[in-house]
């Protein structure tokens, strides 16, 4: 085999910090790997796209009645700004958010059941709500050792208008509803605005069938307060090592390489480059996305999105080379999916961690849970799958996507989104 894990856990190391997308450490990791392309010889480059920001300034949250009582909460971006002297409002749970719930809502500042799904936010402000509250934890978080989650409105929730919400302990917000809370009032005060986040592009030239592209992507940003070593360094580094393979041992066919920024925002990264490079989609044969690696305990997966076919060879592969695997026909959650809405045939291969093993998107995303020896593991099958494909006679994956994912693709495209 000629990848090496222990050389993939070192660059883990390295990158092994908050790099949220549009932030300056999200720059600071995207020239880590141009850095390392150009110390490999590999011409790489930074493409450019723009995301939003936000800065919030102030943020407070009080209930009024029937007791009153201040809760510490962390405003949700890009939702707005409240009066300067806050928001005051009648206070409903309104659990799913369904449009049952929502009857008695117009006026109010309501509070939903975890996260604002785009559902949950549509029927929010059509039902008239003037404020929301979502929250996150359990009910059992020690307070100094969690944090609250940061949470921001996407873009295509702000098409059915801009409501200021906050997001708050769930400890917290099982409190105000057992306590009858009736009347709340909520300060918001953030600055929104425009940056750059990156995605990072390198590619090696086929010998024998260069207008046949395989594309390697993962994307290399993380959440907020998360180091992001499980999701997403971990895929990050693989990707990276086999473009190291490929430069060793030259492809048949061509084979790019995307690291993509601000994944966790929303797929931006993967969106602007299938909306800005749709002659290059022309070419792709198919799409290796590699999202969250290297835990020491648990188990890897294949998500196809692309025809059964692709899954039997995988069963078959995995069975001959005697790697355990779980494989799937299905859409995975992450930058495989807007290739796959436009057509391109895409794979997603991921290690989870056993449950309890290896957090994600919190501050406890960190190094000691994954190893070198897990990172060896996931990248070996990857790359016998990967020349058995890039450098096959006649190319295997047909070029096209089954209905029933096509079905899939679309129902995700419009924010029904499975967890990963």
């Amino acid at each position: 085999m000629g990848v090496c894990g222990k050389r993939e856990f070192e660059l883990l190391n390295k990158i092994g910090f908050v790099r949220y997308g549009g932030s300056e450490e999200e720059l600071k990791a995207a020239n880590m790997l141009l850095d390392e392309l150009n110390t490999l010889g590999v011409k790489g480059e930074l493409e450019p796209f723009k995301v939003t920001y936000y800065d919030v300034k102030k943020v407070k949250f009080e209930v009024l009645e029937p007791f009153c009582q201040e809760y510490t909460v962390r405003g949700y971006g890009l939702s707005g700004n409240t009066p300067a002297e806050g928001l005051t409002a009648e206070f409903e749970y309104v659990e799913q958010a369904e449009k049952v719930n929502l009857l008695n809502a117009k006026g109010k500042i309501v509070m939903v059941n975890g996260n604002v799904t785009t559902t949950m936010y549509k029927n929010i402000v059509e039902a008239g709500a003037v404020g929301f509250v979502s929250f996150s934890g359990t009910a059992i978080d020690d307070v100094e050792l969690t944090d609250i989650e940061m949470r921001t409105l996407k873009e295509d929730y702000l098409k059915y208008g801009k409501i200021p919400g906050i997001t708050m302990r769930v400890r917290d917000a099982m409190e105000m509803v057992k306590a009858g809370a009736c009347k709340v009032r909520m300060t918001l005060e953030q600055e929104e605005g425009e940056t750059d986040s990156h995605n990072v592009l390198a590619q090696i030239e086929g010998t024998e069938y260069p207008d046949e592209v395989v594309t390697f992507v993962a994307h290399y940003d993380s959440t907020p307060f998360s180091n992001g070593v499980y999701d997403n360094g971990g895929g990050t580094v693989i990707i990276m090592e086999m473009l190291r393979h490929y430069l060793e041992n030259p492809p048949k066919r061509t084979v790019r390489f995307v690291w993509f920024g601000s994944e966790e925002r929303g797929l931006l990264g993967s969106k602007y480059f299938v909306a800005n490079h749709e002659e290059d989609l022309k070419k792709m044969v198919l799409l290796i996305n590699v999202d969250m690696a290297g835990p020491i305990i648990g188990s890897d997966r294949a998500y196809v999105t692309a025809d059964m076919s692709l899954k039997h060879m995988v069963d078959y592969l995995a069975s001959e080379v005697g790697h355990p695997i779980i494989s799937v026909q299905d859409v995975y959650s992450s930058d495989s999916t807007p290739f796959a809405e436009k057509g391109v045939p895409a794979i997603s291969f991921a290690r989870f961690g056993a449950a309890g093993s290896a957090p994600g998107h919190n501050r406890y995303d960190l190094i000691e849970h994954l190893s070198a020896e897990s990172l060896q593991h996931t990248s070996d099958f990857i790359e016998v799958f990967s020349d058995r494909i890039i450098n096959s006679v006649v190319f295997p994956v047909p070029q096209e996507i089954p209905e029933n994912m096509v079905k899939a693709v679309d129902k995700y495209m419009h924010r029904n989104q499975p967890k990963k």
